[in-house]
């Protein structure tokens, strides 16, 4: 089992001349953004198709850089943009070939040795700098899941003190219906005073919001310990955590009980904050 990556991480790799770094952070899904020298084009296809290979979510920038000797540095003309320019010049009444060269693009960089490097060395490195970010991806990742575990631990926790006070809250409402009926000084049957508690204590259950916030909270044990990239569906369920929570709160009877819906509403926010890391 791998265990939890998360999205942020930098790594790099060099070869004889030429060096890639890889680099990530948080995202939705996967964004690739790739800066290539002038002339490795065809590095494009490859080079992504090895990092999807590799991850699943993040916002990932590769960049390759060539080491040039000092004098060494030469250029080229971009012909296809120069003869788009001169015939854009030409039909709005010429203009001389110096202000064209000068413009971006027509004058570019090139590498003088580009043609003498292996395509494969520049793959083996790229597969080098990529395998490098994944596992400092992972090293956080390890990191990652010893937080979750805790403010997992501290939402099982609130959760099962919710069950135990949750019994406590017929008892209560019915102690606060009778306050209420003695303070207006009129008498109640008791048959019409047993109905009202059993109303009461119908909209108070919340036995069945704990029974959906134990099973989500299970469900995330369960893609903690999977090793998979998760990060979605973690983030799905505590959205559904948290309406329960919420229906808790606005059914709680008791201080004791709205004091640990609290509770449990601060563990779901930290435990979501981390698990935005999650890939």
């Amino acid at each position: 089992m791998k265990g939890l990556s998360s999205m942020t991480g930098f790594a790099a790799a060099a070869g004889s001349d030429w060096r890639w770094e890889a680099r990530s952070v948080n995202h939705r899904g996967l964004d690739l953004r790739l800066r290539l020298p002038a002339g490795q084009d065809a590095l494009e296809p490859l080079t992504r198709k090895a990092a999807q290979a590799r991850l699943q979510r993040g916002s990932v920038t590769l960049e390759l850089w060539f080491d040039q000797a000092e004098g060494q540095q030469c250029y080229r003309v971009n012909e296809a943009w120069l003869d788009e320019l001169t015939a854009v010049a030409e039909r709005r009444g010429g203009g001389g070939i110096a202000g064209l060269l000068g413009l971006r693009g027509v004058i570019e960089a090139a590498d003088a040795e580009q043609g003498a490097r292996d395509e494969t060395a520049l793959l083996a490195t790229l597969e080098e700098a990529l395998d490098g970010l994944v596992e400092v991806r992972r090293a956080e990742g390890r990191a990652l899941a010893i937080t979750l575990d805790a403010h997992l631990l501290a939402m099982k926790a609130s959760a099962r003190a919710a069950r135990v006070h949750a019994a406590a809250q017929p008892g209560a409402l019915q102690d606060r219906l009778a306050a209420a009926v003695a303070s207006l000084d009129t008498a109640l049957p008791e048959e019409r005073l047993a109905q009202e508690i059993a109303l009461l204590a119908a909209k108070a259950d919340v036995r069945e919001e704990l029974d959906r916030l134990d099973a989500h909270l299970e469900a995330v044990s369960a893609l903690l310990a999977s090793g998979e990239a998760v990060g979605r569906r973690l983030d799905f369920l505590c959205q559904e955590i948290h309406r329960e929570a919420n229906t808790l709160g606005s059914k709680s009877a008791t201080l004791e009980l709205t004091r640990i819906v609290l509770d449990l509403k601060a563990a779901i926010e930290a435990f979501r904050e981390q698990a935005r890391n999650v890939e």
